[in-house]
């Protein structure tokens, strides 16, 4: 085994740890960033819980990535990517103390995008199976800007139920770990590695019933990270921008058809709600186990179509898109079937 690679393993075990024993720290009453989340008519859960678990996350991802950095398993040309991070990891440890307001978030967000548009990582050529498209380098800087936003954003939305971002990183970091492995990309895959591996040990702690949430140090920042990862593979040739898109679809259907939704509605998008998908199974009755174990599934097979698509032609791979969409299509119109057959009119809803 090479020395980089015994490295990355290392590294690896490290995130996993120091996320692990930050965590159970962060519980205590005693410490410094034991900071609550009181509920409110918009949450899921009815009594006090932590909300600096991401502090914890982020620690172990630095720690890691520190330690394969310096060993040669990881790039040390991140420094683009790790500054937009710091930026959101400061912002949303202010916003979980004294709350900020909706357009202080987006600045910060915004300027943590240009960070990563500054170390390289901006859309080029956009592939779909059986064709390419070219945005010119202006047009290629504003959707690469709106890309990370929105995935920064997503992931803060769909924070809101036990288990579910943290489950989220562990298969969506983990899926691009792996298409990293076999594309022979060593240091892409030691970095989402370290990620998923730093959200499996906040995990232990998050699963339900939670006793500690990411709070706005950690959602943002894992969003972030899952759009420069995104980009980073595709500016690498190891897949094509759609590939991590399905990877994160539990996440981006969700997150993108209530909006769009919402939107619609004429409601203010930006304030906290409860008419997500994974939000309404909840209140039908699942709970949050029951219903982040299905979104584990979901998760699970998003990974493994991705993870399948590689080597099949243009038919086979829009056919694989088709499938997931009308799934999703199929999904969410049977939620709304469960309500109307229960009456339920769900919180946030017209």
């Amino acid at each position: 085994m090479r020395a980089g690679h015994v490295t990355a393993w290392v590294a690896v075990a490290a995130a996993f740890v120091v996320a692990l024993g930050l965590t159970r720290r962060f519980l205590s009453p005693d410490s410094r960033l034991h900071v609550l989340d009181h509920p409110n008519e918009r949450s899921l859960h009815s009594a006090p819980v932590p909300r600096s678990g991401g502090v914890a996350v982020v620690a172990g991802i630095v720690v890691a990535a520190s330690i394969a950095a310096v060993g040669g398993a990881l790039p040390v040309g991140l420094a683009w990517i790790a500054a937009g991070g710091a930026l959101l990891v400061a912002v949303g440890v202010v916003d979980d103390r004294r709350g900020l307001g909706a357009g202080w978030r987006l600045a910060a967000q915004v300027l943590a995008a240009g960070l990563a548009v500054a170390g390289g990582l901006r859309f080029g050529p956009i592939a779909v199976p059986g064709a390419v498209f070219e945005p010119g380098a202006a047009l290629g800087v504003a959707v690469t800007v709106l890309f990370a936003v929105w995935f920064v954003n997503l992931y803060n939305f769909m924070d809101g139920m036990d288990g579910f971002a943290g489950g989220m990183a562990v298969f969506g970091f983990g899926g691009l770990a792996a298409l990293g492995a076999l594309g022979h990309a060593p240091g892409f895959a030691a970095l989402n590695a370290v990620v998923a591996a730093a959200a499996g040990g906040f995990l232990i702690y998050n699963f339900p019933p939670a006793r500690i949430f990411l709070g706005d140090a950690g959602a943002p920042v894992l969003g972030y990270l899952a759009a420069a990862s995104s980009l980073w593979g595709v500016r690498a040739g190891l897949f094509a921008i759609w590939v991590p898109v399905l990877i994160f679809s539990p996440f981006i259907a969700d997150a993108t058809v209530t909006l769009a939704r919402r939107a619609l509605r004429g409601e203010r998008v930006w304030r906290a709600h409860r008419s997500h998908y994974y939000q309404r199974l909840v209140q039908l009755g699942w709970g949050h186990r029951r219903t982040v174990l299905a979104e584990y599934g979901l998760m699970a097979a998003a990974v493994a179509s991705a993870l399948g698509s590689r080597g099949m032609g243009v038919g086979w791979q829009w056919g694989l898109i088709g499938v997931w969409l009308a799934g999703y299509g199929l999904v969410f119109a049977g939620i709304e079937v469960l309500e109307r057959r229960r009456g339920l009119k769900t919180a946030g809803l017209k």
